[in-house]
Formats: C-alpha cells, structure tokens, sequence
C-alpha cells in the first residue's frame, strides 16, 4: 500500500502573518510611551515589559540604559493634525506621571533629614563626616536638580502642564538646593567636606541654565522661519502668473455659484494665505478676525455663522485664543454644520469666547488618541497659554468655551 503526497493545489493557501506595528512611542503616555510602544511592537503586555526593564536595572543597571537608549531613538507615533494642530505644539506628547514633583518629594525630604541632623549634633560635629550624610546630600543635589531640569526640558511642552507648571517647580528646586547648601555649609569643616557643600551651587546653575536650552531652541525656530520665509517669497513669485491666474480662470468660467467654483475659490484663498501670511502677520483684533475666518468657512462649509462682541475686546488675531477659537469653528462646520454662534465677551482682566453649534453632539472619552483637534489644538493650546477650554456637548449639540485672564500687556 502506497501513499502520495495531495497536490499543490489542494493543499489550503498559506496565510501571511499580519505585518507587526511599527516600534514608536505614543503621545498619550505615563512617563515616555517606551514600555507601551515595545509591547505592541512585540506583541507582549505592558507590564511584562516594565517588569523586564526592572529586573534588567538589577543586573548592574542595564535596564536603566536600554530604556534611555529606547527613550532617545524610538520616534513618536506619527499623527495627523488636523487645522490649527499642526502649529505650536499641536501634537506635543501628554505625559500623566507628575515625574518633576516625584523628584521633588525625596529631595525635599532628604533636605530635612540633613537639616534635623545639623541641629541635633554639637557645633564641633561635622555632618559630612558620615557616610550617610554625604550620601544623603548627594542623592538630595541630584533629585532636586533633575526635578528642575525636566520642568524645564520635558514638562514645559506637556499640554497637561505648561509654563506656569514649570515655573512652580524650578523655584522649588531652586530653594530646595538653597536651603541643603547653607545646611552642608555650616557644618563644613573644609577640604572635601567644603567640596561637597559646594554641590547645591553646581545643582542650582544646572537648573538656571537650562532656561539657556530653551533660548536656543526659540533662536533656531526663528531662523527656520525666516529660510522658509525666503523660499516662501521665491516659490510666491513663480505661482503668482501660473497657478493663482489658472484658479482665478475657473472661478471666472464656471460660474460663481458651482461646485468648481466654490473649490478653485477655496484653494486660491489658501494657496494666498500660505504664500503670503508669513510676510505680513495677522494683527488684527480679534473679533474682527474671527468675523473674516467666519466668512472663510462659510463659502467652504453649508454653515452660517453670527460672530457677536461684547465689551472690550482687544485682544491680537495671532496669539493662541484666537488659533483656538478657529479651531473650534471649524470643527463645528466641519462636523454639525448649520448655524453657529460665536459670543465674545472681553473686559479689562479677560475674555471669554463661546462656540455654539446645534449638531448631534460627540463624546470627547470616546474620540481616538490620534486626533489632536479638540485635545491639543484648544484645550492643550489653552492650557499652555495660562488660559482654559472646557467642552460641553449634548444630543442637541456643543459648546466650547475659552477663557484668557489679561493682567497689562500680556494678551493672547
């Protein structure tokens, strides 16, 4: 008795294992999405994957510098922002760890555990002569000194936190290294004992020029700009007599009231507003640029819009509460349509801004992690901007509404 092998074509077809995700980091994360982007990656669970970076710490800390080798070259997960998102910080990561103020906490106590042992030894006794105490001094240097320097270089582009979270911190820190260099300082009896009294200095200029990073960052934003300036201005006049004319011909010849007509109008206004926005900066106020934004999305969108201002509003067209307001409506004709009403109510101290539509209303839990225009674009954009943007949205529509408090001359 004989057996063949079936042929080739009744055996069932092989089926190709899906692709596996792509090894990034996501914007919504505890401390730097390293964990949750290289379980999804693997296809593992989180917590095996921290549990591994902790066991691998054990092993002469090899845990702590793969994880930062991760942290340094997995990119963040890419995204598609959406208006006003791709500006500023639109998609800037969200991290839900206060990291600066777990930092701060050991510092401060180790601080107070030098200071009680300074007051409770004899003015002979040198503190820094016990193991303990120099141990305790330097971990303390260190803590408050990395507090400092991640408000600074991670938190201040947190949209959960911001400039005024930064500033907290950093005065903390600074204190804190204060106080513990007049505490070793006391009890310095000189040598390497003096030395080691000397760590808070070096800790509180670690964190006072850090602030040097930032400058340097907004100097080499500023000479981006202006090389994309030149270009722009370069590419403005080859478009000028093509592109722009052949828009100008369609609206002319279909009529004004088409649907190619509507489309050529729309995309001449943008290619304009692209070519020429950057040479001549919108300083407008604000209720008069969220009147002409209305305008805009109503030759793009089946919307009416009613922009009404009430009381002071002086406010500049190019800050952050009117990039927000814009988001908001555009979402709103974008996704409700029908009529919108935009209330702006301004006074000496702030401005309130209220966006209205009569749509079927959403469930912001519910939107994706991946779109950024309600998260980053108002309420993350508000929250950096020292203001605030609540969403209220019912079956019989939304409300967005923004608030700025003024002091002098800082305006958004």
């Amino acid at each position: 008795m004989s057996s063949s092998a079936p042929p080739a074509s009744a055996r069932p077809p092989r089926v190709a294992a899906p692709p596996r995700p792509a090894l990034t980091r996501d914007r919504e994360c505890l401390v730097s999405g390293v964990s949750a982007g290289l379980a999804r990656h693997l296809g593992a669970p989180v917590w095996m994957i921290r549990a591994l970076f902790v066991a691998l710490t054990l092993c002469g800390g090899a845990g702590v510098l793969l994880y930062a080798w991760c942290w340094v070259f997995t990119p963040w997960t890419e995204v598609e922002p959406t208006g006003e998102a791709a500006t500023d910080g639109g998609s800037a990561p969200s991290r839900r760890v206060p990291v600066a103020w777990i930092l701060l906490a050991p510092a401060a106590l180790g601080v107070l555990i030098l200071a009680s042992w300074s007051v409770g030894g004899s003015p002979t006794d040198s503190v820094l002569s016990q193991a303990p105490a120099v141990l305790t001094a330097t971990a303390s240097v260190a803590l408050a000194t990395a507090a400092g320097l991640w408000a600074t270089l991670i938190d201040r582009t947190d949209t959960a936190r911001g400039p005024r979270h930064t500033a907290v911190v950093r005065i903390l820190s600074v204190a804190l290294l204060v106080v513990l260099f007049f505490v070793l300082l006391s009890r310095a009896a000189g040598g390497i004992e003096f030395l080691i009294a000397l760590l808070p200095l070096a800790g509180i200029l670690a964190v006072a020029s850090s602030t040097l990073i930032h400058r340097w960052r907004e100097l080499a934003g500023e000479r981006t700009r202006r090389i994309r300036e030149e270009q722009r201005s370069e590419m403005a006049a080859h478009l000028h007599d093509s592109v722009l004319q052949t828009l100008a011909l369609i609206q002319n010849r279909a009529g004004a009231s088409s649907e190619a007509a509507r489309l050529a109008r729309a995309q001449e206004r943008e290619l304009r507003a692209w070519l020429y926005d950057g040479d001549a900066p919108a300083d407008s106020d604000l209720p008069t640029d969220l009147r002409d934004y209305a305008g805009a999305l109503e030759l793009d969108y089946p919307v009416r819009i009613d922009v009404v201002s009430a009381g002071l509003s002086a406010e500049r067209a190019s800050g952050e509460l009117a990039a927000a307001a814009r988001e908001a409506m555009v979402n709103a004709a974008r996704h409700a349509g029908g009529e919108i009403s935009v209330y702006i109510e301004g006074s000496v101290s702030g401005v309130d801004v209220f966006i209205r539509d009569r749509g079927t209303g959403f469930d912001l839990d519910a939107v994706p992690s991946d779109r950024l225009g309600v998260r980053q674009s108002i309420i993350g954009r508000m929250r950096r901007a020292g203001g605030s943007a609540t969403v209220r949205s019912t079956a019989t529509g939304t409300e967005v509404h923004l608030t700025f408090t003024t002091t002098g001359e800082n305006r958004v």
